[in-house]
């Protein structure tokens, strides 16, 4: 029984999450290293992303706790629920942070300090729901950090190419998390918690749209500097596709369906991925 809570409190059998921060990743790797990343780099950012991953979810649940009771999708979460006590979730939690460092220790020495700045925001973020009215874009921030340290790991300069993969992905994942947070607009309004779903009111709609927008003109604008092949256009016009599957969705306004727009986003960036591998 405390196995299963464990592994629901690291959200292993939510693999988006983890896919989600790992597609940026995996993008900056194949731009860093032209398409040609090294095995072993791969096996360690995938490593890295599974722990950091798991990590912020145990992080979040404790920062949570109180405001997780009082939410209908959160109530029965591992802490929320009692199944786990908050000591046995700060041991899970050093244990995790410590595999992730020793993850850490085996890449460059220059990928050391932005480990650290990566810890620091995703530290930050679960406790910006309370003050910043607009949380999801230190998420944005936290999610994005994979991506410098990619280059940083490959020997590469954090040039513009880096600059405008971390402006995209940025924008992407402020478009999918408003999606997300659409789910507990109502529970979050009685007890107090800010969500971009919330600050964009009913402006939501049209802001989802406009960030969809600017993410593919700066992927276009990437792949001239780049100097790609035919076939990212191709797959950059069927990523359209999900796009507009996701406005179908949120234009239904129902909690189950923004959901759901929130989880095609892992199509999407596994599209952009294999557009640049081609």
């Amino acid at each position: 029984m405390k196995f299963s809570a464990y592994w629901r409190l690291m959200r292993f059998h939510k693999p988006v999450g983890t896919l989600l921060l790992w597609f940026p990743t995996a993008w900056a790797l194949w731009i860093a290293q032209r398409g040609q990343p090294s095995w072993s780099l791969l096996f360690l950012f995938f490593c890295g992303t599974v722990i950091m991953r798991a990590a912020g979810c145990v992080l979040n649940d404790l920062a949570d706790k109180e405001f997780d009771q009082q939410v209908t999708r959160t109530k029965l979460r591992p802490l929320a629920a009692g199944e786990l006590k908050t000591k046995e979730a700060l041991i899970l939690l050093c244990f995790l942070l410590f595999i992730a460092l020793l993850i850490l220790l085996q890449l460059p020495a220059a990928c050391f300090l932005w480990g650290m700045v990566a810890l620091a925001v995703a530290t930050l973020y679960p406790f910006c729901k309370r003050f910043l009215a607009a949380p999801q874009f230190i998420l944005g921030l936290a999610f994005s950090m994979g991506i410098p340290m990619a280059f940083v790991a490959s020997n590469k300069p954090l040039d513009d190419s880096c600059v405008l993969l971390f402006l995209l992905n940025f924008s992407w994942i402020v478009l999918y998390d408003t999606l997300y947070a659409m789910i507990d607009k109502e529970d979050d309004l009685k007890i107090g918690v800010r969500s971009t779903a919330i600050y964009f009111a009913q402006h939501t709609h049209l802001i989802i749209s406009l960030l969809q927008l600017v993410m593919q003109t700066l992927w276009l604008y990437l792949a001239w500097m780049l100097q790609v092949s035919a076939s990212f256009y191709v797959l950059w016009i069927l990523s359209w596709g999900i796009l507009i599957w996701q406005q179908k969705l949120l234009m239904q306004a129902k909690p189950e369906l923004c959901f759901k727009g929130f989880e095609i986003s892992v199509y999407y960036g596994a599209i952009m991925w294999i557009a640049l591998i081609l």
